[in-house]
């Protein structure tokens, strides 16, 4: 008899799970608060996502997703991906949405599901200063090893411009090529590059030189779910009450928000 309750219960269990499952595929939103967390896909992007000294994920980008986490009734919880693998990641729900500057592209549009625009942005050429003049069409770069990060919208400028590409892990990294000379040139977000290049940063010695595109930001979702709304709206409100505005002042990106 002992068994013949516990096959029931494992039935029940079973049917149960199937139901929740069945609602957790209708309703993301719900999903993420039965879990307790809110689970967002980012890469090293200075002002957008970076670590303060006590090893925190800070920027503009982590300190919006808090913002959405509590409006969830969740805790927020920052997983370092690869960039080229954001669609894969979602689908598979590793996590629940790419957070970090992301460009609304065809690529996010069809294979995932994108926010409004919250900022805007550009892809810019990176160079070394001694060097700069001579580099200031994309013309000029023909022939020139470009580091760009692996599945970012600046691998995609840089090809569309027939570029030779070093394709890296990240934007930082496509950085560091630049300055150890490792490849001549990078392209990377113009918001990264008022952050982290010239005087007074890690690089006085890089300069931005020709704007390849100009786009804009979103948040990646799955495809047809309802965390899209979700965030929407709650950009509005923290745009409303203030709150937006005061944390792009707080990361110098006041001017790019839409």
């Amino acid at each position: 008899s002992t068994s013949n309750d516990s096959s029931t219960a494992d039935n029940n269990s079973s049917t149960q799970e199937s139901e929740s499952q069945e609602e957790t595929a209708e309703s993301d939103v719900e999903y993420i608060k039965d879990k307790g967390t809110l689970v967002v896909g980012i890469t090293e992007f200075a002002p957008m996502d970076y670590k303060d000294d006590n090893g925190e994920w800070i920027g503009f980008d982590a300190d919006m997703a808090r913002e959405v986490a509590d409006a969830l009734g969740v805790e927020v919880q920052f997983t370092v991906i690869e960039w080229g693998n954001k669609l894969l990641e979602l689908e598979n729900k590793s996590i629940d949405c790419a957070w970090n500057g992301m460009t609304i592209t065809d690529e996010i549009t069809e294979g995932a599901s994108a926010t409004n625009p919250y900022a805007k942005n550009a892809q810019v050429v990176v160079v070394k200063k001694d060097v700069a003049d001579q580099y200031t069409t994309a013309e000029s770069l023909e022939g020139l090893l470009v580091a760009v990060e692996d599945g970012s919208a600046g691998q995609e400028a840089a090809q569309a411009e027939g570029l030779d590409t070093n394709d890296v892990m990240d934007q930082a990294t496509a950085l560091m090529e630049v300055d150890s000379g490792t490849s001549d040139a990078c392209v990377i977000d113009l918001l990264m590059a008022g952050a982290m290049i010239g005087e007074g940063t890690s690089y006085p010695d890089l300069v931005t030189t020709v704007e390849l595109t100009t786009e804009d930001y979103g948040v990646g979702c799955r495809k047809g779910s309802d965390l899209t709304e979700f965030i929407n709206e709650q950009f509005k409100a923290l745009y409303d009450d203030g709150t937006m505005m005061e944390l792009a002042e707080k990361y110098g990106i006041k001017d790019n928000i839409v």
